[in-house]
C-alpha cells in the first residue's frame, strides 16, 4: 500500500511563515528534495516508504483530491472551499487542522476611498456606468460572498457576477465582474481595479500597497486533507501521518525544562508544580545523593513565571530546550 501526498509549494513552505518541510523532520520523516527555496517536483521520504509525495501548488491540490490524483494534501481550507463551494459534494474531508499557516481572506479598496464595508461600497456605486472590477485568486469564494451581501442583493438582486477566468466567462451581471489573478493581486488596484479579493497574515503588504481592509470572507490554516480515495488502510495512515504532524505541531508551544533541587526540597517543589499545573501530568524525578533532577513539560507562556517560583525553592543548573514532537 502507497499514499500518494501532495506537500505545498509557495508560502506554506517558507521558513518565515509555515516551513511545513521543517514540520516533517521535527515530526520524524526524513525528506528529501523539500528543502525550502529547493523543492523538487519528486519528493521522497525515505524513512518511510509507504508514502509517495509530490510538490503541490495549493490552488491545485483540492483538484487533485478530488481526481484521485492524490490521496491525502497539506493546503489551506480557503483553497478547499474555492474549489468545493459550488459543488456542494463534499468529497475532501478534514483530517485535522495543523494550526499553522493562518490567514485572513479580505476584501480591499484604495486608503482614500470612503468605503466603510462591502455593502457600503456596493451601495455607493449604484449610479455607476461602467463594471465594477474585481481581481482575485478566488473567484467562486468571491461571488459567493458578494451574491450574499446585502447591498450587491439591493442593487442586483440573484443575478450573478461575471466571472473570467482566462479565455472563460460565467454570469449575467455584466455590473460586476470578478477576473481571475495569478498572484500579487494587490497590483491590481494600481492598474484599474476597484477591489481585490486576496489573502494576508498581518496587512502589512496591503498597507505598502496603500489599500485597506473592508471586510473579511473568512480565516485560514494549513491542515491535512483526504480526497475520496482515501479509505480503509490509507485512511489508517493518513489519520497516523496526521497524529506525527500534530504532536510536532503541538510541541511548539512547549519547553522541556530540567533543573536540580536539593534532596529535602524535592516532594516540596513537586507538589507545588503539580498544584499550579506547571507540568503535563507530573514531574519527572531522578534521585541523586543531595540532589533531584526535576523534569518538567511547560507551556511556554507560563514558563517566565515557574522560572521565578522554583529558584525560590533554590531550583539550580536549570535547562530549558524547546519539544521536537509532543504526542498525548
Amino acid at each position: 500500500m502507497k499514499i500518494v501526498l501532495g506537500l505545498p509549494k509557495g508560502s506554506l513552505n517558507n521558513v518565515n511563515r509555515g516551513n511545513t518541510y521543517r514540520l516533517f523532520r521535527d515530526a520524524g520523516y526524513e525528506v528529501k528534495g523539500y528543502e525550502p527555496g529547493r523543492e523538487e517536483n519528486e519528493i521522497e521520504i525515505t524513512n518511510d516508504p509507504e508514502i509517495k509525495a509530490y510538490l503541490t501548488r495549493p490552488q491545485s491540490a483540492p483538484v487533485e483530491l478530488n481526481r484521485e490524483m492524490l490521496d491525502i494534501a497539506i493546503i489551506g481550507e480557503d483553497w478547499v472551499r474555492e474549489e468545493s463551494i459550488n459543488s456542494g459534494n463534499g468529497s475532501i474531508k478534514k483530517i485535522g487542522d495543523l494550526d499553522y499557516g493562518q490567514t485572513r481572506l479580505i476584501v480591499a479598496v484604495p486608503q482614500e476611498e470612503p468605503y466603510r464595508s462591502l455593502e457600503d461600497f456596493f451601495l455607493k456605486n449604484s449610479g455607476r456606468e461602467r463594471p465594477l472590477l474585481c481581481f482575485t485568486e478566488y473567484p467562486n469564494l468571491t461571488r459567493d460572498f458578494f451574491m450574499k451581501n446585502p447591498g450587491y442583493r439591493e442593487l442586483f438582486g440573484d443575478s450573478k457576477p461575471v466571472v473570467q477566468i482566462r479565455g472563460l466567462r460565467d454570469g449575467d451581471n455584466e455590473m460586476v465582474q470578478i477576473i481571475n489573478s495569478d498572484g500579487a493581486t494587490e497590483v491590481y488596484i494600481a492598474k484599474g481595479a476597484d477591489l481585490i479579493v486576496d489573502n494576508t497574515q498581518t496587512g502589512s503588504s496591503l498597507r505598502k500597497a496603500g489599500l485597506k481592509i473592508i471586510d473579511t470572507i473568512m480565516e485560514s490554516s494549513a491542515g491535512l486533507y483526504a480526497g475520496p480515495s482515501c479509505t480503509g488502510e490509507k485512511l489508517e495512515k493518513a489519520e497516523m501521518i496526521f497524529k506525527q504532524l500534530y504532536g510536532a505541531t503541538k510541541a511548539r508551544n512547549y519547553f522541556d525544562v530540567k533543573f536540580n533541587i536539593a534532596n529535602h526540597r524535592a516532594d516540596d517543589v513537586v507538589e507545588f508544580l503539580v498544584r499550579m499545573k506547571y507540568c503535563s501530568d507530573e514531574p519527572t524525578v531522578v534521585r541523586g545523593r543531595e540532589f533531584s533532577q526535576v523534569n518538567v513539560l511547560i507551556d511556554k507562556s507560563r514558563f517566565p513565571e515557574m522560572l521565578e517560583e522554583i529558584k525560590g525553592f533554590g531550583a539550580s543548573a536549570i535547562v530549558r530546550e524547546n519539544v521536537k514532537q509532543y504526542i498525548e
